[in-house]
């Protein structure tokens, strides 16, 4: 039996989602740019979905910008403060997704000062961290909402109040947080803030920046005006509608789903907690209710990934946009994880359709692992 238990990497498409895409696709040719009854028709679609995901955040929906997918919308954000400005400033977490850490350094190769703020040994940024990165010159400040890995959560309230009192733009990956914890744009402090809707039962290329009213950001496709003149281009009709309905599903249902991921990771983590072997990592910090990240002593990350393959359960070694790579997890690494230690970790994390079958299963293939760890220790006389 298939087991799958990498939804932080991506979700499985809700039914109802599909049922809205596929009405979209299939009954409406047409542009939503033309303005006879094909082109008004998708236009309102489009408008729907926009209320849909800025309620999701409670904004309007003119804030909402759609993009390809949540890594366009972080390279968005950052194109969208700092282009056409002169070299100053920025600083970044990290922790950050590749999304933000590279286009960040691209901006270092042309002459931006780059400022790594670390985290503690629980994958917590503090204000005292940040503060220690923070410049008279510092124009923006990146800080994921909840890490992909690790699952901890950030203070982004009190991160954002500090960046935003030092004069700069604080900008937010809620890509994981979505759908997970309650989100508010205005409380939230951010005034950039990226989703996707492949982690909340959407599509996948498909995401979303939401942009504070105040805020004038720098167009990063330009072409025919769509999405308030920053992302040129026919808009993905099907793709946003499914979104929405993904965004408006995710509102309803967001305790049900985090109660039923709370039982099953307190259920995950008693039964690791049996095994001296295991190392569970941000296990003090406030985390997302479906994500537990480990490490077995003794076997590799991906050696154990390979092995639960093959017992039919899927996890991840870590960030699906830095799967093939063999070196150490750069979150852990910035917690001070030994390297070693790191290069063993996998992540788990579930979502509405995980069931208690799947956890157990997946203890007990952990628990067929160790046991093959101890004999072949004592046979070779260690």
């Amino acid at each position: 039996m298939k087991r799958y238990l990498d939804y932080n990497a991506s979700t499985p498409l809700d039914e109802r989602v599909l049922a809205a895409m596929v009405e979209c696709m299939e009954g409406l040719p047409g542009n939503p740019s033309s303005t006879h009854q094909f082109g008004r028709a998708l236009r309102a679609r489009l408008d729907r979905a926009r209320e849909q995901v800025a309620a999701l955040v409670g904004v309007q929906p003119t804030q909402v910008i759609f993009t390809g997918g949540g890594s366009e919308a972080n390279n968005l954000a950052l194109h969208a403060v700092t282009a056409g400005q002169a070299a100053g400033r920025l600083a970044v977490s990290r922790i950050e997704h590749p999304s933000v850490l590279e286009p960040a350094r691209a901006m270092a190769a042309r002459g931006w000062q780059l400022d790594l703020v670390e985290v503690d040994d629980q994958c917590r940024v503090t204000t005292q961290a940040l503060a220690e990165k923070l410049h008279s010159d510092t124009r923006l400040v990146s800080v994921m909402m909840a890490n992909n890995e690790t699952g901890a959560i950030q203070d982004i309230a009190a991160l954002a109040e500090q960046a935003r009192a030092a004069g700069a733009v604080f900008h937010t990956d809620a890509v994981q947080a979505a759908g997970k914890i309650g989100l508010d744009f205005e409380s939230s402090g951010a005034q950039l803030l990226t989703l996707s809707a492949h982690k909340i039962y959407g599509p996948r290329g498909v995401g979303a920046l939401i942009v504070d009213k105040a805020l004038e950001p720098a167009p990063l496709v330009y072409g025919g005006g769509q999405e308030r003149g920053l992302r040129a281009g026919t808009e993905n009709v099907a793709g946003i509608v499914g979104f929405g309905v993904a965004a408006e599903l995710a509102k309803a249902e967001l305790e049900s789903r985090a109660s039923h991921a709370r039982g099953l990771r307190d259920r995950l983590e008693k039964g690791l907690a049996r095994y001296p072997e295991i190392t569970r990592f941000a296990g003090h910090a406030e985390r997302l209710p479906n994500t537990v990240q480990l490490a077995v002593a003794g076997i590799d990350g991906e050696t154990l990934l390979m092995q639960l393959d093959r017992e039919g359960i899927a996890v991840s070694s870590g960030s699906a946009c830095a799967s093939g790579k063999s070196e150490a997890s750069h979150v852990l690494l910035a917690m001070g994880v030994d390297a070693t230690v790191a290069r063993g970790a996998i992540r788990v994390s579930f979502g509405k359709e995980t069931s208690v079958a799947d956890i157990d299963a997946l203890l007990a293939a952990l628990d067929k692992q160790i046991k093959w760890l101890h004999k072949a220790g004592q046979a070779a006389g260690w």
